[in-house]
């Protein structure tokens, strides 16, 4: 292989780093908290991706997938069909996302877990073993954090799903073991082409928001399959005046660090956007205290970017989508209020037309506290005041959500929320199994054997969905 990106002397530093980590990820086999915590956040997505099955986005990204047919190539979730690897990891990881329950490095880093599905298709393609999907995971994970780390893309307006394509192409290139000519075309034909905008989340959300991570993926495995071909990539991606640094400033990527980025990732207890975890805990504590027909005025008290996220837009006090209500602060909070709970039926359309919903939402205020900006995201600071209308005060104050780092969820939650959500679509007695399964994926000597375990009881009967999805 050679010219472009394939001549080491003429790749850019930050390209240097991220082969580096692609060439340094041997050492997974003797990272024993690594490989558990890998394990954790693929057991956390199959649950988000199975739980999202029947949802309008999912059934779109599998029809599209399968519009080809084809009986070889990548696994596609809940069912025993396969396509190419590259429209598979797009379908994976929409359904990944659709709940927004995934893992996310807080303040504008993402989901790192929107790279699984990816990388599943490829490892199914390939009939990879358990041990290379989470080799190539774990090697995913310390690229999309160094660029994250370095670049901070949504404070210049360009979306994180950037990290997910370049993460994508480097545990891609992992997984098809190239050398490393290839591993620094892989990296360069996911980074050049694929700069998102975030107008994505932004105002009223569309089926795009959720959609934009799988087209990521999709484009971070088909860099890795070109570069495995012989494409070559631009040698400067990064650091030319017209490459990345031309855009965002100078920035420099890290060496990896320790612990591995995939233990530092802060996972969801509940199905809405991180930065709604700690108010919607500091709501469920207020509940016993309150009745929605006796609040007078709500204020929230958090950090600049969960005000800026989900607490600064007027969309946000009159949600209309799925899309705008996970990530609508006077939303969730409205309807955990009148609901008396969380859940994540509180999205559905019954909700979304409830009229008392709306009409709570008025009360509510958010404000940003300097002192909680400055401690944001080392903890997630949340305050709740509400006033009632015969003078009552009642307020609440978390510091860390369940599931974020310094608060996190057990393997018995994480087991919870898999049989939970995967048993939304997945026969009873396949649960159990599929979940024993995932926690020994890296005794599985074929990936393939595991996903389908995952095939839900639609499909296990015959009825895959063919008239949508063909």
């Amino acid at each position: 292989m050679s010219g472009a990106a394939g001549d080491n002397g003429g790749a850019d530093r930050a390209l240097e780093a991220l082969t580096a980590c692609v060439r340094e990820g041997d050492g997974l086999a003797s990272d024993a908290a690594a490989v558990h915590q890998c394990k954790r956040r693929v057991i956390d997505t199959m649950a988000c991706a199975l739980g999202a099955y029947p949802a309008e986005p999912s059934r779109i990204a599998r029809a599209v997938a399968f519009a080809n047919g084809g009986t070889a190539g990548g696994c596609v979730l809940g069912t025993r069909r396969r396509t190419s690897p590259e429209l598979a990891a797009f379908a994976n990881s929409v359904m990944g996302r659709y709940l927004d329950g995934n893992d996310t490095y807080p303040g504008g880093g993402g989901h790192p877990s929107d790279m699984i599905g990816g990388l599943l298709a490829l490892a199914t393609d390939r009939d990879a073993s358990g041990r290379a999907l989470l080799e190539a995971i774990v090697v995913g994970y310390e690229v999309y954090h160094a660029l994250f780390a370095a670049t901070r893309l949504r404070q210049h307006g360009l979306d994180n799903v950037y990290y997910t394509a370049v993460g994508v192409a480097a545990g891609g290139a992992r997984l098809l073991a190239l050398p490393e000519p290839g591993i620094r075309n892989a990296i360069s034909l996911a980074a050049t082409p694929n700069l998102a905008l975030e107008a994505t989340r932004r105002g009223k959300l569309s089926m795009w928001k959720g959609a934009a991570a799988g087209n990521a993926a999709r484009n971070g495995v088909f860099a890795a399959l070109l570069a495995e071909a012989g494409m070559t990539g631009p040698d400067k991606p990064f650091e030319d005046e017209k490459g990345l640094r031309g855009l965002v400033g100078d920035f420099a990527v890290g060496s990896a660090d320790a612990p591995r980025a995939v233990t530092r990732s802060s996972m969801k207890y509940f199905l809405s956007e991180y930065h709604s975890q700690s108010p919607i805990t500091a709501m469920l504590e207020l509940l016993p205290r309150l009745r929605a027909e006796e609040v007078e005025t709500i204020d929230v008290y958090t950090d600049r970017f969960t005000w800026y996220e989900i607490g600064s837009e007027p969309e946000k006090w009159r949600a209309t989508t799925r899309e705008t209500a996970d990530h609508s602060l006077p939303y969730i909070l409205s309807s955990v209020l009148l609901a008396g709970r969380f859940g994540d039926e509180l999205f559905d359309a019954p909700w979304l037309a409830d009229p008392r919903v709306p009409a709570l939402c008025d009360r509510i205020r958010v404000h940003e506290r300097p002192e909680y900006t400055a401690r944001f995201p080392a903890a997630i600071p949340c305050e709740i005041v509400v006033a009632t209308k015969s003078g009552q005060r009642h307020d609440v104050r978390i510091e860390y959500p369940r599931g974020h780092v310094g608060n996190p969820m057990s393997d018995a939650e994480v087991d919870d929320k898999f049989r939970i959500l995967a048993g939304r679509v997945l026969a009873p007695d396949r649960v159990a199994p599929a979940l024993d399964a995932l926690w020994r994926l890296d005794e599985a000597e074929r990936v393939s054997d595991v996903a389908a375990l995952l095939a839900t009881a639609a499909h296990e009967d015959g009825n895959d969905d063919s008239r949508e999805e063909r």
